[in-house]
């Protein structure tokens, strides 16, 4: 199955580890120095059009999505 998380992007849903908020998990210190390393490091992707709501986990990538978590959730049923 495949999820569709804006701006064009579809995502295998076997790759994805989790999907989570983004200013509720950001304001824990070490997920605002994950995503930090993982930006630098050239894996993240851009896919909010507008404010970034959420992102997703997969093994090899963040993606950042302007859909929130719920809409997602629902998107993956």
């Amino acid at each position: 199955m495949y999820l569709h998380i804006g701006n064009n992007y579809i995502l295998n849903s076997e790759e994805i580890i989790g999907i989570f908020d983004i200013d509720i998990s950001t304001i824990e210190k070490r997920m605002r120095d994950y995503l930090t390393v993982m930006q630098r490091e050239g894996h993240i992707v851009d896919a909010a059009e507008d404010l970034p709501q959420s992102f997703i986990l997969t093994e090899e990538k963040v993606y950042i999505s302007g859909l929130s978590t719920g809409i997602l959730k629902q998107r993956s049923i």
